[in-house]
This record gives C-alpha cells, structure tokens and sequence, in this order.
C-alpha cells in the first residue's frame, strides 16, 4: 500500500477564478477555510488547521478571503464565518462543523467520510 505523499505544510490562497479548477486537480483530502481579517475564530481555525495539518501531512489546506473573494463566498452560500468545506479527491464531499479542537475536528472529519458526499452547495 502507497503512503500519502507529503505536502508543502500551510495554506494555499485560492480566489474566485481558480477555486474551481485547483480543487478539482487535487488529490487525496483537503480542506478549505473561508475567513476574512479581523475575525478571531477564523485566526484560531488556522492555528488548528495547521496543527492538524501537522499530525496528517498529506492533507492539502486551502484559504478563502471572504471579504474579497465575497462574489465566491455568495456563490457557495457561505453566510457564517469560519467555513470549513471537506473536498475528498477534488470533488467537494461535506461542510465540517466542529468546535475548534483537534480531536472535535479530528471526530467531525471522520464522520463525514463515513457518510454520503453531499450536494455542492
């Protein structure tokens, strides 16, 4: 059995123009994170993400600035910020809601996979 490959730890920025396309060529799980400046749960889902990123190097982290990527944000009906979206072989498969910590997002991301993909929104 192949072992994930590794990837660059940290975040890729993604905007409305390449959203669609980079998550569609990436493999293996990711996870994107719709934030804006200034709000502190946002700053605390990075903090998290990273760490858990950490524990699972194989795992991709994208980012959304829902402030000036807003046209995207209204596109995928994101209403309430810190957004969490599991895409699982560049299809999009659950929106993550956990509280914020590693063994909650860990329980959350588990859950998810054992169940159907959803609808995109």
């Amino acid at each position: 059995m192949a072992l994930p490959r590794q990837r660059k730890p940290g975040f890729i920025e993604l905007d409305q123009f390449e959203y669609h396309h980079m998550l569609a060529e990436n493999e293996g799980l990711s996870l994107v994170l719709f934030t804006k400046p200034g709000c502190g749960a946002c700053r605390r889902w990075v903090s998290l993400l990273m760490s858990y990123q950490g524990l699972h190097p194989a795992i991709g982290l994208f980012r959304v600035d829902s402030a000036t990527e807003a046209a995207l944000a209204h596109e995928l009906d994101i209403f309430h910020l810190p957004a969490i979206f599991l895409y699982v072989e560049g299809r999009f498969h659950a929106e993550i809601q956990a509280e914020a910590r590693l063994s909650r997002l860990e329980q959350a991301i588990q859950q998810a996979l054992a169940s159907p993909a959803q609808e995109h929104p």
